[in-house]
């Protein structure tokens, strides 16, 4: 079982899914993620997962009800726990310095991205676009990691580790770098790319920026 395949047990009013549910699902989740939601019609959906596309809309009314439909799950049982879970290992941690944390965060983040790679796709892709999207992952999801980061943040300032710059900017500066990194690593021919390096790369950039 992929990791995003607990998907179908809590996706329905009951929590449970026939299998052509399953097979639409299974197959929007792989197009919506190789090709985005709005480049994808339900007649591929439906040509992917062995059904005929109007069997797609007895089961979702629309193509936007099935990507909340698998979203909207996602983000409750999935992103939120699993974020606040994996994130509360380092941001509950003590760490000497600045450099210690993100390097944990980063580390961690990297774990996270493996595991549920086709699903943070089209997270990324789609939840800035849609307002019940964006709604939802502010609320279950940002909120407890972005209190917590910021009070990380306000304790390494106060120890002088890093500028006396907002902690909201320092987490921006911060989340794009890293993101980056861990983007840049899915999309870059092994061959020309070498993790090590480039986490250190992408430490010493974000440290350095941050100098006081």
């Amino acid at each position: 079982m992929e990791d995003w395949e607990w998907i179908f047990e809590t996706v329905g009013d009951d929590g449970q899914l026939t299998e052509k549910q399953k097979q639409i699902i299974k197959a929007a989740i792989e197009t919506f993620a190789e090709k985005g939601y709005s480049a994808t019609s339900t007649n591929e959906i439906a040509k992917k997962a062995g059904v005929a596309e109007g069997t797609i809309f007895r089961h979702f009314k629309t193509k936007k009800d099935l990507l909340i439909a698998i979203v909207t799950p996602v983000m409750k049982k999935l992103v939120a726990p699993f974020v606040i879970r994996d994130l509360n290992k380092v941001l509950d941690q003590k760490y000497d310095t600045f450099e210690a944390f993100l390097r944990a965060l980063i580390e961690n983040r990297k774990q996270f991205l493996e595991r549920n790679f086709s699903m943070i796709k089209i997270l990324v892709q789609e939840v800035p676009f849609h307002p019940e999207l964006k709604a939802l992952f502010q609320n279950h999801v940002a909120k407890e990691p972005l209190q917590k980061a910021m009070a990380m943040i306000r304790h390494f300032q106060e120890k002088g580790d890093i500028a006396p710059l907002s902690p909201a900017t320092i987490l921006r500066l911060v989340f794009s770098a890293g993101v980056g990194y861990l983007l840049a690593r899915k999309i870059i021919d092994p061959e020309y790319w070498n993790d090590d390096e480039e986490m250190e790369a992408t430490i010493r950039f974000i440290l350095n920026g941050l100098k006081p």
